[in-house]
């Protein structure tokens, strides 16, 4: 039963082809590869003087790109640099799967496993995340991990199960290093379970202890590790938790109190939603002390995470596995309720049953909904973001001198995908900002690069640009901010002194333009590329998805006279 998992993940982990969460790249094989080949992109929360993002996690991309660059298969087979860390992140995704077996066994008992197992396997938004280079998909492993070794039966002596509470907290301990936010889970799981054995001789003190211990332990060799990868000492679960807590974060976005709620848990559930409420209902009905933990654990991290501005569906990834035991609480219930009133069924039909998922017929078909949308999801969606970097990797050196992505920003894959040194230099490669408002006392009022362009494409190209294409494409000398010290001081002189947020930036006209089809839509930037020469020779993705800049798929345009 495990190897399905394995097998199931690594395949979409390897056949995924569209394009999900900047984080992906960005935030896990840049700066691998950047790591282990000297070039590739670092965004502003790894080069700001109090750096956020640990090396914990893109480290997991390392041995592969190592292995690949020793044998020197980098240069003649690129294509490896990317299934590398696929097959990692696949076969990490697999502990979800399978560590919802032993959850399931514990909270529920053997009956259930198969369906909780089957409910998992058949995620859509497991397709969609968990294969992926995320830390969130990560975080929800070790998460699942953590929990199936959670002594979810109070009854029994903590004491007895000593090691296995240990495996707990050091999973525990791991899914909070990855994502520190991961800790509003296990403040509420060990809370509780401190609090139930507090009067139980010294189990609760010995717990309290074994946490201190363990989590001690890991913030060291989390602080070591950051420490000898940025060059200095270095917490960079303080800096992230400190960030994340400030208006910075409001920078990406902000939703409405109830988007876990009212988005969020639906979209992560998807088909099994109604399962899922009707198991919790079963659990509060029936007073299943084991379910109800856990759903007050869900409530507990749902609230928490509410009161935060910045939301994403994926934050709530690691609930995702304590959903689907509700669901298959709620699928088996079902199932053997149907069975009773069904009391005309023949003997040879209840053998044929006997060997079934005990899973109604329509319940089943249901859930199955999830399959054509998940294959949607890994074939088809967002593909044009990821298959542009392939086509630009199998132009020839001689005949890609530069390129220039006018998209919003962070919106395709970069060196980890591509692998070109010649366009490792400043300028070579480039593509329009999103720094954040870094020490701004008003961060709301602050426009980034992507902002002022998009707000006026044409006067910005005629302003930041050269009146005519130079044809040995120099590099750009400013083409976007680097988000350091003096980056932040002059944001401060700007809001200040109340002057444009427009910081100069000067590009060079580059041998090849990367944008969305909703660019050409915007009044003469048409006729502009046109009047400098350049055609467009490639395209990928629908027309009809994205929003916003993002919509029109993908287009490459080349300078060709």
């Amino acid at each position: 039963m495990a190897l399905l998992a394995l097998v199931l993940r690594v395949a979409i982990a390897l056949s995924t082809q569209g394009f999900f969460q900047p984080d992906e790249y960005f935030q896990a094989l840049e700066p691998a590869h950047h790591y282990v080949f000297g070039y590739g992109h670092l965004t502003w929360e790894w080069v700001s003087s109090a750096p956020l993002r640990s090396i914990i996690y893109p480290a997991l991309n390392i041995p592969p790109f190592w292995l690949i660059k020793t044998l020197g298969l980098d240069e003649r087979y690129p294509e490896l640099l990317i299934a590398g860390p696929r097959i990692v992140h696949g076969l990490l995704a697999a502990i979800t799967d399978i560590e919802i077996r032993e959850i399931t066994r514990q909270v529920l008992n053997d009956s259930f496993v198969p369906t909780a197992y089957f409910v998992s396997l058949t995620s859509l938004f497991h397709s969609l995340s968990l294969s992926r280079s995320m830390s969130n998909s990560l975080e929800t492993s070790l998460t699942t991990a953590a929990v199936s070794y959670y002594p979810w039966d109070n009854a029994r002596s903590v004491q007895v199960q000593s090691t296995r509470m240990r495996m707990c907290i050091v999973f525990a301990a791991l899914a909070c290093a990855i994502r520190p936010t991961n800790a509003i889970i296990w403040v509420y799981l060990f809370g509780l379970l401190v609090l139930r054995l507090g009067l139980r001789l010294s189990q609760g003190p010995i717990l309290i202890r074994d946490c201190c211990v363990i989590g001690a332990i890991t913030t060291l060799i989390v602080f070591a590790l950051d420490s000898a990868f940025y060059g200095g000492p270095t917490l960079s679960l303080l800096n992230f938790l400190r960030v994340n807590a400030s208006p910075v974060s409001l920078f990406y976005g902000s939703s409405s109190w109830h988007y876990y709620l009212s988005q969020a848990l639906p979209i992560l559930s998807s088909t099994s939603l109604p399962f899922v409420l009707h198991g919790m209902y079963l659990a509060v009905k029936n007073d299943e002390k084991k379910l109800k933990t856990m759903l007050g654990c869900i409530v507990w991290t749902l609230t928490v995470f509410s009161f935060v501005g910045h939301k994403e569906w994926r934050f709530l990834h690691p609930l995702l596995p304590m959903l689907h035991i509700f669901a298959s609480r709620s699928l088996v219930e079902l199932y053997h309720c149907s069975a009773k009133a069904d009391v005309k069924l023949s003997r040879e039909k209840r053998k044929r049953k006997a060997f079934s998922l005990p899973i109604r017929t329509r319940d089943l078909c249901l859930l199955l909904l999830a399959v054509p949308a998940s294959i949607y999801v890994v074939f088809f969606h967002c593909v044009g973001q990821i298959k542009v970097m392939s086509y630009l990797r199998s132009l020839p050196p001689e005949n890609l001198t530069s390129v220039g992505f006018l998209t919003p920003c962070h919106s395709t894959p970069w060196q980890a995908y591509l692998h070109r040194p010649e366009l490792a230099a400043p300028g070579k490669m480039w593509a329009l900002g999103c720094e954040p408002p870094l020490g701004l006392q008003h961060p709301s009022d602050y426009k980034d690069q992507t902002d002022i362009f998009f707000e006026a494409p044409l006067e910005y190209m005629r302003t930041h640009f050269p009146s005519r294409v130079d044809t040995l494409y120099p590099p750009s000398s400013f083409a976007s901010s680097v988000p350091n010290v003096t980056f932040m001081e002059t944001l401060q002189v700007v809001e200040q002194s109340s002057q444009s947020w427009d910081l100069g930036w000067r590009h060079e006209w580059p041998q090849y333009i990367v944008l969305f089809g909703a660019l050409l839509r915007e009044p003469g930037v048409l006729d502009l590329f046109r009047d400098q020469g350049y055609e467009e020779v490639w395209k990928g993705g629908f027309e009809w998805e994205g929003e916003g800049q993002r919509r029109g798929a993908v287009r490459v345009w080349k300078h060709t006279r």
